[in-house]
Order: C-alpha cells, then structure tokens, then sequence
C-alpha cells in the first residue's frame, strides 16, 4: 500500500484591504500552491496591523512568506528560492521594442487579409512601418517631458533647437496615421524622411564614433532599451518608408 504524500505547508502574511489588496501576495500564494505547497493565508487587514507584523518581525515589506516556521522573504525572496528569475528594473531589455514589432506585425498582417484576403502584400510592409511609426509615437506621448529629455541625450538637432524634442514624437504619430491611411502624402513622406534622416545620423555619431553609452528614447523616457541597433532600424525604417512611399507616388502620377 503506498503512502500518500503531504503537500508541503506554507505560511502566507498578506495585504488584503477594503481599498488595497497587494498584488505581490497574489502572486505569491499563487506560486506556492504551483509549486504543490499547502498555503496558510493570513490577512493583513489594517494599516496598524501591517505596521504591528513588520515591527514583530523586524521587516519593511509584505508579504511575507514562512516555509516550515523558517522565513523566506517577500515576493522576489520567494521566486530565488524556487530558482526562478527576478526581474531587475534597472536592466537593459530589447522586450518592449521586440513586443510591438511583433504586434504590429500581426496588425499588418491582419489588416491586409481583412482587406485584400491575402495577409502577404506589399501594402501589409508598408502598414507595418506606419502601425510601428503610430505605436512608438504613442508611448513617446504617454510622457512628453520624459520623453524630451531622454531624446536631448544625442538627438543633433534636438540639441541645437529642443523645441524639436517636444515636436517630434507628434511629427512621428502624425506622419505613421497619415501613412497607414495613404492620404497626405506630402506631408507624411517628408517628415518621414527627415526625422528619420536626422534620427539616424544622430544614433550613428552617439553610439558608433562617439561610442557613448545611453538609453534609446524610442519607446518612451522610462524606457531602459539601450541606445543602437534598434533605434537605428527605427530611423532605417522611417526612410525606406518615405522612400518607398515617394517612388510609389511619382509612379502613380506618371501612370497615363
């Protein structure tokens, strides 16, 4: 006859109140029962109760986790135990750029089914540009001032005219909207074409000769991409784009 194992018993101090209920002790009471432990939860219901459990146990932070009357730690304490990876939010990480590349991707290829029942079309590469062109612009927007002053960093022309900082991540949502419409194009390509001009010249002499070490402001202030390859693709993109964009133009019009 063979023994049933006893889970393993976890003891669980948490945040749970009328107006906040801590997101890092979900986390953790979620993780311990994936992990097969049987989780004792107690709340913490008060501001004079959480004051009273960290004074006890002289902590500054909850929750906190106890695995055989031994204490763990919080969240993060939690996750190295288990051999898991802990995020540092100082890191430099490509994973926001790579995430809406991907999605816009998805949205070009999307659109051009919906339209020409086929997902594969040139008009699915050019939504693509314009969809990134749309999305970059809007987590520059989300934070203008944070945003201007990352750019300052080694945009050129920012640099001799920061008014320019706060004029581009607009210039940038205005041309990719105009771009995934196809309408205005005299307006689109050009401002295309020179932020993007300007962009890439700007990260070639700050990262490639001066060989500076920064933060890219292509998705924002907050970001922690670091300055290179993908703000120089960004720059790239844009100018194939509004060349693209121009060639098709003239053909059109010179079309009888």
């Amino acid at each position: 006859m063979t023994a049933t194992t006893q889970p393993q018993k976890a003891t669980l101090y948490r945040m749970v109140m009328d107006k906040h209920v801590c997101p890092y002790g979900l986390k953790a009471k979620d993780l311990l029962r994936r992990k097969g432990f049987k989780v004792e939860d107690n709340w913490l219901t008060t501001e004079e109760q959480t004051d009273n459990f960290k004074s006890e146990h002289g902590v500054k932070t909850t929750p906190q986790i106890f695995i055989d009357g031994v204490r763990v730690g919080g969240y993060d304490d939690l996750r190295r135990r288990f051999g898991l990876t802990v995020a540092d939010p100082k890191a430099t990480t490509y994973r926001p750029v790579l995430a809406l590349f991907c999605m816009t991707a998805l949205m070009a290829l999307a659109v051009s089914y919906a339209v020409f029942e086929n997902p594969f079309t040139s008009r699915a590469a050019e939504w693509f540009v314009a969809f990134s062109m749309a999305a970059l612009a809007l987590l520059k927007l989300q934070n203008v001032e944070s945003f201007a002053t990352m750019f300052l960093n080694y945009d050129l022309l920012a640099r001799r005219w920061v008014p320019y900082s706060y004029i581009y991540p607009f210039a940038e949502g205005l041309a990719g909207v105009m771009m995934i419409a196809g309408a205005l194009n005299w307006f689109s390509i050009p401002v295309a074409l020179f932020i993007g001009t300007v962009g890439a010249v700007s990260v070639v002499k700050a990262v490639y000769i001066d060989r500076r070490d920064l933060k890219c402001a292509c998705v924002g202030g907050a970001s922690n991409v670091p300055l290179g390859f993908v703000s120089l693709t960004e720059n790239l993109l844009m100018i194939g784009m509004g060349v693209w964009m121009a060639l098709s133009t003239s053909s059109h019009a010179a079309a009888p």
